[in-house]
Formats: structure tokens, C-alpha cells, sequence
């Protein structure tokens, strides 16, 4: 049976340690859009994660997909991404993703899509599911030599050496897009919906100043980071993870409340990526510096995931902390 869409990507689960392991292909994990392309004769389809179609959205990309689909059906798993001074650009990506008609257009002759493939899934009247990673990975390989394929199509790179993966986890590689690696077993078969590989992103450490907190002052539960960005405006730019218990106390004793002057005091956050719920948040004195660490996905300043609060930064005041928009 042909793939149709909906259909469940294959998931990762997340690590903290290099994935460890002889029968393992290390893929670079792009900072894009989860995509599985159907390129199927008269039927050009291009599947979000989730099963939405992205085709209006990008028009350059539904036109490669079709090409690609005169020379016989296949169905890729891969990464959408746009490139923007340098490095990948999430921000623009998502504003693209909401573009329909015209305006999309517009966005695709100024910042064209790519398409990073990492999988292949059937090709011709073949599913290739029950397949090795390392044979579908010899048949990508060839589907792109074959086909001849370039821009915007890209084979992922990826390997079995970890000393080479370590590389993509580098600062240099996080300042372009590389998020970090996906890890997985060569001789696994591709389970849709499984999370049957792993992945461990990049991370860095930096400061920032607490302007607010959820749950009590005294013992909070997480907290919400800011710096100042040129107008002496205090710009929210991370939220962190629950924080251990040593941290909630040690945090418990120097926090103080905030008055009502306070930038926040009047400002809601959203609870969570996809929600309209509100989150509660008491706002503080920014006087307290801690340091975080945080994975290479920020969007114009702001961290879009979660950040690990290291400690407190008894040495820092909060005028020596950089200013928005800095690592």
C-alpha cells in the first residue's frame, strides 16, 4: 500500500549525554519545520509533523515536490527550513508557514525554502518502513545521485563517527541552525509515531536578570528571565525549567517583591508553546543575576525552549549583564 497523508513521524526522545554506540547514525538536527514530503504524480503534498498541509504556505517547494513526482513516486521525511543572513531563520520560517496566496508568493521569491531529507520511505510502488536505516540510507543516497537532485533539496548530513557528531553540538555550528544530533540505531526499522531515536541539543551557558517567578516567592517554582535591551527596557527572555529544591531556597532568600512600577506588572505570558492559557507570575525586584543554559534555538533574543538555571551570580549586578539580544 502507498503512504498517504496523515501520516506519524518516526519521534526522538531527549538525552542529556552523546548517544553512545558503534550501530548508530548520527544525523545534524536542523532548526526547521518537521515535513514529510509526498511526491506523488498529479498529488504533490507537503505534511507538517502534525499532518497539516504547508503547501499554500510554501509554493516554491509544492513546485519541486511535483517535478520530483514526474520521475516516479516518493516520500521523504525531512526538514523544512529558510535561510537569512547566514543561519537558519525559525522566526521567518514561522512567519512564512502563515502566508497564503499572494503573500506567500511574495515570501517565497524574497526567502526561498529548503528542504534538508534525512529518510526516504517508499519510492515507486515500494514502502520501505520494514527496511533498515542503514539500507534506506543507501537508497537516499542513490535517489539523490540518481535524480540528480540540488537546491532546494539537501541530503542531511550524517554519520557513525561520534567525534565528528561532537563537532555539530559546537557553538559554530548552533550560530547557522545546527541545533544539535539525532541519534539512531542503523539497523532499526522505521516505526511511525515511535519515539525510537535520540536526540541532545547544543547547549551554552549565559546570564540573565529574574523579573518574575510562578508559584510562592519563597520557594518558586520556575522563574522568568530578562535583560535590557537599548531603551532600558526590561525584554522577557527566557522562562526556565521547575527548579530543583536547593535552588527554590537559595532564590527564596534573596527575591523580594515588586512594586507595582514593576515592566511586567501589567504584561501576560502565555503558559506554553501552542496555548492560550495565561501563566500566573509574580513579578520581582530585577536585581538577582543567575546563569542558565540553554539550547541554540533563539528567536530574535528570546529562547523558545526552556532554560536549566545553573545558579545564582552573587558577582553579577544586573547593569552587567549583556543586553537583549546577547548571548
Amino acid at each position: 500500500m502507498d503512504l498517504t497523508p496523515p501520516f506519524q513521524p518516526m519521534l526522538a526522545r531527549p538525552v542529556e549525554t552523546m548517544p553512545d554506540g558503534r550501530d548508530l547514525q548520527l544525523d545534524a538536527k536542523w532548526d526547521g519545520y518537521r515535513v514529510i514530503v509526498f511526491a506523488r504524480s498529479g498529488a504533490p503534498y507537503l505534511q507538517a509533523r502534525r499532518g497539516s498541509d504547508l503547501g499554500a504556505a510554501f509554493p516554491e517547494i509544492t513546485r519541486e515536490v511535483a517535478l520530483l513526482a514526474e520521475r516516479g513516486t516518493v516520500v521523504l521525511d525531512a526538514e523544512l527550513v529558510v535561510h537569512e543572513g547566514g543561519r537558519l531563520d525559525f522566526g521567518l520560517l514561522q512567519s512564512r508557514a502563515r502566508r497564503r496566496g499572494r503573500a506567500a508568493a511574495e515570501a517565497a521569491r524574497h526567502n526561498p525554502a529548503h528542504v534538508v531529507v534525512f529518510d526516504v520511505l517508499q519510492i515507486g510502488d515500494e514502502v520501505l518502513l520494514q527496511r533498515s536505516l542503514r539500507e534506506r540510507r543507501a537508497l537516499l543516497k542513490d535517489l539523490f545521485t540518481h535524480r540528480a537532485l540540488g537546491p532546494p533539496w539537501t541530503l542531511c548530513p550524517a554519520t557513525t563517527d561520534p567525534q565528528l557528531a561532537r563537532e555539530w553540538l559546537s557553538p559554530a555550528w548552533a550560530a547557522v541552525g545546527v541545533e544539535g544530533i539525532v541519534g539512531k540505531p542503523l539497523a532499526g526499522v522505521y516505526r511511525p509515531g515511535a519515539r525510537g531515536w535520540v536526540k541532545l541539543r547544543s547547549r551554552a551557558s549565559a546570564d540573565a536578570v529574574v523579573g518574575a517567578v510562578t508559584g510562592p516567592l519563597m520557594s518558586p517554582t520556575s522563574v522568568l528571565l530578562g535583560r535590557y535591551d537599548q531603551h532600558s527596557k526590561l525584554r522577557l527572555v527566557a522562562r526556565s525549567t521547575p527548579l530543583p529544591a536547593a535552588l527554590r531556597r537559595e532564590l527564596g532568600v534573596v527575591l523580594a517583591a515588586a512594586g507595582p512600577d514593576h515592566p511586567w506588572s501589567a504584561v501576560t505570558f502565555s503558559a506554553g508553546w501552542g496555548t492560550q492559557a495565561v501563566l500566573e507570575h509574580r513579578c520581582v525586584r530585577p536585581a538577582t543575576v543567575v546563569e542558565f543554559e540553554g539550547d541554540s534555538a533563539v528567536d530574535s533574543g528570546r529562547y523558545r525552549h526552556p532554560v536549566r538555571i545553573r545558579r545564582v551570580r552573587e558577582d553579577l549586578t544586573a547593569d552587567e549583564v549583556r543586553g537583549f539580544g546577547g548571548q
